[in-house]
C-alpha cells in the first residue's frame, strides 16, 4: 500500500516549529543580510531539518528580482580548462552561499542565445561567460539576449577583454608571445599554428601573440591552419600536416593544451617520436599536460583562480578590477627539447 504523500513544510510551519516571528525565519533561510541571534538562527535551522523545509527559489527570486544562482557558461564540460575552471567558481560560490549552474554552448552563438533567454527565467544573479566570443552575424542576438538580462539586475562576467558587463581576463597574446620567443630561443626556426576559426577571440590574441613572439626572435611561423578547440580538431589537422609532409624539426603549436594532446597524438600515430622528430606545445597547464610523456611545453594559466576571481566579480556588489593579473608562465617540458 502506498503511504499518502504529505504536503511540503513551509515557511509558516518552521516559524510555528522554531517559536520565531515569520520574519526572523525568513531571515535566516533566505539569505537575509539582516542579523538574526545565533541562539534563533539555530532553532530556525534545526526546525527547517526536521520538517524537511526547503527553499522556494523561484519565489524568493521574484520577491528578490535575482536567485540564489549563479550561471556560468561553458563551451565543453568534457575540457579540463573548464573543469578547473568551474572548480573556482564553485568554490567562490560556496562561501557565498550561492549554487551555480552550468549550461553548455559548444561555441555556437546562437546555442549561446538560447541558453541565456533560458537562463534570464531564473533570475540568476550573475552571468560568468567561459566560452571564448565569436565575432559575426551570429552574435546580434546574443549581445540583445545579454542586454535584456543586464536590464534586469543581473551581473554579467566575461573572460576576456572587450567583452560585456565586468572583465576578468587572461593575457592571452602577452602569454603567446612569451611562449614563442622562448621556443625561437630554445632553437627552434620553423612553426605550424592549429588554431580555432578566425574571430574565436582567445584563438585569435594565441596566434596573434605566438607569431609575434616566435617571428620577433627570428624563427618563421610558416602556416596557420584552422581546426577547432578540440582534441579531435587537433589530431585531424595534424595528421593531414603530417600526411603533407613536416619536416623534422618543425614546431607544432595548438592553440590550446587539448589541442596540442591531439595533435601528440596524431605525431604517435604516424610512426614519429614527440619531441625528438615534431616538437609540439600548448596553451592553460591542463593536469593531463603534465601527466602525458613527454610532458608537454605550455603556458600556465591559474584556471581555479580565474573562475574565483569571475565570480566575485558576478557577486560582489563593491567589485573592482584586481590590479595585480594573473600571472602567466612558460613551462617547458619535453615536447620541446632544445634544438642545436
Amino acid at each position: 500500500m502506498i503511504a499518502p504523500s504529505r504536503s511540503a513544510a513551509t515557511l509558516h510551519d518552521v516559524a510555528r516549529e522554531a517559536g520565531v516571528s515569520l520574519a526572523t525565519a525568513s531571515r535566516v533561510l533566505n539569505g537575509s543580510t539582516r542579523k538574526v541571534a545565533e541562539s534563533y538562527r539555530e532553532r530556525v535551522e534545526a526546525a527547517a531539518e526536521k520538517l524537511g523545509y526547503t527553499a522556494n527559489l523561484s519565489a524568493q527570486a521574484t520577491a528578490r528580482g535575482t536567485s540564489a544562482i549563479v550561471a556560468l557558461l561553458v563551451a565543453d564540460i568534457a575540457d579540463p580548462y573548464f573543469g578547473q575552471l568551474a572548480s573556482g567558481v564553485a568554490r567562490g560560490a560556496d562561501e557565498a552561499g550561492l549554487v551555480v549552474t552550468i549550461a553548455i554552448t559548444e561555441r555556437d552563438a546562437q546555442r549561446e542565445t538560447r541558453l541565456v533567454r533560458a537562463l534570464r527565467g531564473q533570475r540568476p544573479r550573475g552571468l560568468i561567460l567561459a566560452a571564448s566570443r565569436t565575432d559575426g552575424p551570429d552574435s546580434v542576438g546574443l549581445d540583445a539576449e545579454l542586454s535584456a538580462f543586464a536590464a534586469g539586475g543581473g551581473q554579467i562576467v566575461s573572460l576576456g577583454p572587450d567583452g560585456p558587463g565586468r572583465a576578468v581576463s587572461v593575457d592571452n597574446g602577452g602569454g603567446a608571445t612569451a611562449l614563442g620567443a622562448q621556443l625561437a630561443a630554445l632553437g627552434y626556426t620553423r612553426a605550424v599554428i592549429v588554431a580555432a576559426g578566425i574571430g574565436i577571440r582567445t584563438s585569435d590574441d594565441r596566434v596573434a601573440g605566438f607569431t609575434a613572439g616566435f617571428t620577433g626572435a627570428g624563427g618563421e611561423v610558416q602556416e596557420v591552419v584552422r581546426g577547432g578547440f578540440t582534441r579531435d580538431a587537433g589530431y585531424d589537422t595534424a595528421r593531414a600536416l603530417l600526411e603533407r609532409g613536416l619536416e623534422p624539426g618543425t614546431l607544432v603549436f595548438g592553440i590550446s593544451d587539448v589541442v596540442a594532446i591531439g595533435i601528440m597524438s596524431a605525431v604517435r600515430d604516424a610512426g614519429l617520436r614527440v619531441g625528438a622528430d615534431i616538437a609540439v606545445a600548448g596553451f592553460d597547464d591542463i593536469s593531463t599536460g603534465r601527466d602525458i610523456r613527454p610532458g608537454l611545453t605550455t603556458v600556465r594559466v591559474p584556471l581555479e583562480d580565474l573562475g574565483y576571481r569571475a565570480l566575485h566579480a558576478a557577486v560582489d556588489a563593491e567589485w573592482a578590477p584586481d590590479p595585480q593579473p594573473l600571472p602567466l608562465e612558460v613551462i617547458v617540458r619535453g615536447s620541446t627539447p632544445p634544438r642545436r
